[in-house]
């Protein structure tokens, strides 16, 4: 087993994840600091789902590296699974959607830029980083996974220690959280959101554990990935539910937070996350196109273009309305798919 390869693992497993809701603090918002003390609960709750439903998810694509493999049929049977491949590329195309809104945005709030214009160069960027290949595309979202958590936690923890009187007055915030609430239960949150990432993530999920050297590598990827992702989210949330009031009707909040720092750190950090949105987005187009025209590369080629100026197009609408209506969407969509992960994996 080589450190380099499961580091490289842990930062592609990252990069997946942090993408435009995440980086933003959006995801973060609606689906744990808008339950405010309960959002702990919702935390502890995914903890363990994630870590259990994503190193399955690795080792199984490990184990079947050596022929064909559609992980879609293996965990839900032939009509199931056969539904479900075709329904994963098109919920990807409504997330990648969403984070070209988000780059537009935060390239608009931030560097001045038309919204428009912020729209097609991202939408250009994940076009162009698809048409290289998985492999090199590994490698260069494996290098940006690592730096845009370091900064999430920079930002989180700075806001944290700054702001920690600040939690006896969370209580005057909850009604006002409660409206951007994706569902009433708290506990059903965690699994929506669960189910919102790793069904999304299942076919890169499979691929990137195809891709290990070892089983332990598979594992380790997983767990040490999972592990810092979910801090993550814990010091974010704090973080926000410490500026609630204020953040509540901001559209990237993660930015708010890095204002009230310093300038400066809140330009790097604007680049750090477009580089965020770029690395998921990229990683979730592949996951998309890549089951489209498999052997007749120009048409797949093509193929991605086509999805590159849809997505475009319905990146042009609000960022936080896009990811209100979508996300928990895909969110339901997912359940039967995870319950079947589970159920397989118990068999």
């Amino acid at each position: 087993m080589q450190t380099k390869a499961v580091l490289k693992i842990v930062g592609a497993f990252i990069a997946f994840m942090i993408g435009s809701g995440f980086a933003t603090g959006q995801e973060i918002l609606q689906f744990f600091s808008s339950f405010g003390y309960m959002s702990y609960g919702v935390l502890a709750v995914f903890l363990v789902g994630f870590l259990v439903v994503s190193r399955i998810l690795l080792v199984t694509g490990f184990e079947h590296r050596e022929r064909p493999f559609d992980h879609f049929k293996y965990y839900c049977g032939e009509r199931l699974g056969t539904f479900y491949a075709w329904l994963v590329p098109v919920t990807l195309m409504l997330i990648i959607s969403v984070m070209i809104s988000a780059a537009g945005t935060t390239m608009n709030e931030f560097f001045g830029l038309h919204r428009m214009i912020g729209t097609t160069i991202m939408a250009l960027a994940v076009v162009s980083a698809y048409l290289i290949g998985f492999q090199k595309l590994i490698r260069l979202v494996s290098s940006i996974g690592p730096v845009i958590i370091a900064f999430a936690l920079l930002v989180g923890m700075l806001t944290v220690m700054k702001d920690f009187g600040g939690f006896s007055d969370m209580v005057m915030t909850e009604g006002a959280l409660a409206q951007k609430q994706p569902t009433s239960s708290w506990g059903f949150s965690a699994i929506l959101y669960l189910s919102l990432c790793l069904f999304t993530a299942s076919t890169y999920y499979s691929a990137l554990g195809r891709s290990a050297h070892s089983k332990r590598e598979a594992q380790l990827g997983a767990d040490i990935g999972s592990v810092i992702f979910i801090l993550a989210i814990g010091i974010m949330n704090t973080a926000i539910l410490l500026n609630a009031k204020e953040i509540i009707t901001i559209e990237i909040p993660t930015l708010y937070l890095a204002r009230n720092l310093s300038e400066a750190l809140a330009g790097a950090f604007s680049v750090i996350l477009i580089l965020g949105m770029f690395s998921s987005c990229a990683t979730m187009m592949w996951s998309a196109c890549s089951r489209f025209f498999v052997h007749h590369h120009k048409r797949n080629q093509i193929f991605a273009v086509a999805v590159g100026i849809v997505t475009w197009f319905l990146g042009q609408f609000s960022f936080s309305n896009l990811i209100a209506i979508f996300y928990p969407f895909v969110g339901y969509a997912g359940l039967v798919y995870i319950g079947c992960v589970l159920w397989r994996t118990l068999k």
